[in-house]
């Protein structure tokens, strides 16, 4: 019997209907997945039943899309070691916490909806981090997320991306090739789907690199990226309801949100010392190693992204 939580009656719904979840057939596919990792030479990697179950559900039980999913997210730990690396609970990523510029919400876009990521990168310090000191710490938060967010899992999110007090420091930091890294991470490796983003305070100027971003992206990706010139037009997507206070909404305070994370990142700081051992050994794999040029690779470099 598997030792996966229970999903609420709605989400449960929401699991069959947009995932082709099954439960009477989860054990089961759990166990298939986990003989398989058994078997690849190459790869070690966790294999509790919370955190398999969160790659079927990104994958819409696709088994030999999760295989491949779950073979990409520990590969990549060798290929992106400027996120990957010393990725340990520190002073240095309570700090980055701190600064408010990674936010995951208490309360979903509705009861049995996606969550909600509010990112502000205009807050964090230039002169004491870099963009891929930030977004390390969004992994950690991520994966934190795979393990514990059903409505994340199962329903996806949306994600604000607010660029107030963007300034030169942060601009000279942008990194197109980080971004292209991440972009290939979200489509192949990370177990849940971003339904929108939404940039909200963009200064003159940050089209150009909203456009950059863009062009990296599929059709369907793109359809789901909007400008908001003023907070009244984010309301028509997420309601005010589900926003900090400091957004004109009700759901807390940035503050809260920041202290409920920073305890929850402190309970991880085993999981995290012991998430370094688990990676790939590319001299083990049977075929083609994933390395930067197989998974960035220029002959694929910027090729569509396409994310469902």
């Amino acid at each position: 019997m598997s030792k996966i939580r229970p999903l609420s009656a709605k989400l449960a719904e929401n699991a069959q209907k947009e995932l082709g979840e099954v439960p009477e057939r989860i054990d089961e596919d759990i166990a298939t997945l986990r003989e398989w990792i058994s078997k690849q030479p190459h790869l070690k990697a966790r294999t509790d039943d919370q955190l398999l179950v969160a790659f079927l559900r990104g994958c819409k039980y696709s088994l030999e899309k999760t295989k491949q999913k779950v073979d990409n997210f520990y590969a990549m730990r060798n290929v992106v070691p400027e996120i990957y690396k010393n990725r340990f609970v520190d002073d240095k990523a309570i700090e980055i916490l701190r600064q408010g510029c990674l936010l995951r919400l208490p309360k979903p876009l509705s009861e049995a909806g996606p969550r909600i990521h509010i990112s502000r990168y205009g807050l964090y310090d230039t002169n004491k981090f870099g963009l891929a000191d930030v977004v390390k710490v969004g992994t950690m938060l991520g994966e934190i997320q795979f393990r514990e967010d059903d409505n994340a899992m199962v329903m996806g999110f949306v994600e604000i991306i607010d660029l107030k007090g963007v300034g030169a420091g942060h601009i000279f930091q942008f990194d197109a090739v980080l971004i292209k890294k991440l972009a290939v991470l979200g489509d192949k490796a990370w177990p849940y789907r971003p339904k929108g983003f939404h940039f909200v305070n963009a200064p003159s100027g940050t089209e150009k690199l909203l456009s950059i971003a863009k062009g990296l992206m599929s059709e369907k990706i793109k359809q789901r990226f909007h400008i908001h010139s003023k907070y009244e037009s984010l309301y028509e997507y997420i309601p005010q309801e589900c926003l900090p206070e400091e957004y004109g909404g009700s759901n807390g305070t940035i503050a809260d949100v920041i202290n409920t994370w920073e305890k929850k990142l402190l309970e991880y700081k085993p999981y995290f010392e012991e998430e370094a051992q688990y990676c790939t050994n590319e001299k083990l794999r049977p075929g083609r190693p994933l390395n930067s040029e197989s998974l960035f690779g220029i002959e694929g470099s910027f090729r569509k992204l396409d994310i469902d």
